[in-house]
């Protein structure tokens, strides 16, 4: 049972903690000079986020409307053979919904959408003033075993923005940064992709 002096004694180790715990976030604030932070919780997210990315985008679910719910409802991807630029290729849920595989009545056959399965790897995650900013380098390996074995090929970076929103984290905007291609301001413009000769 207990007694009031027990009750008592719980209640201000239960008023310190929280002192504690606001004494740490005003110091942790006061050392970052104010500068926006991420949780340990929100890094994790973060990173899940962009793993999911790739195995959605290599394995196209629900019409193409599980790419589309990584993204903000206003967001874009585009790409750029330099940092800080890019040609927006897809802006919107649709457009992002297609870029995911799906089409008007279901998702598009492996087949048309390639045969490199996307390895994002090493990404640097820094907390922003609107959410969240990410740099990830990106690998592809094709399942076209030769004499070489299978290729696993370099293409660039994603450079990302996200957001918080009340359905979690996600991407605001992505950009696919490669210096080794020519893009073109559309998709459809893009000339056919040679491994080979890469």
């Amino acid at each position: 049972m207990k007694t009031a002096a027990g009750i008592a004694g719980f209640v201000g180790v239960a008023a310190a903690a929280w002192v504690a715990s606001n004494t740490v976030s005003r110091v942790s604030s006061a050392q970052t000079g104010g500068a926006p932070t991420l949780t340990a919780q929100d890094q994790l997210d973060i990173r899940a986020l962009i793993d999911r990315y790739s195995h959605v985008l290599d394995n196209c679910t629900n019409n193409g409307n599980d790419y589309a719910d990584m993204f903000t409802p206003d967001a874009t991807f585009g790409v750029s053979s330099e940092l800080g630029t890019a040609k927006i290729w897809f802006r919107g849920r649709e457009q992002l919904r297609r870029a995911g595989g799906g089409t008007e009545t279901a998702c598009r056959p492996r087949e048309s959408q390639g045969y490199a399965y996307h390895l994002t790897i090493n990404p640097v995650i820094t907390a922003t003033p609107t959410g969240a900013h990410a740099m990830s380098t990106l690998l592809t390996i094709t399942n076209d075993t030769n004499n070489r074995g299978d290729i696993v090929h370099w293409e660039g970076w994603y450079e990302d923005t996200f957001e918080k929103t009340a359905n979690g984290w996600k991407f605001k905007s992505r950009v696919h940064v490669w210096p080794e291609i020519a893009w073109t301001d559309r998709v459809e413009d893009m000339p056919p992709r040679r491994l080979e000769d890469e």
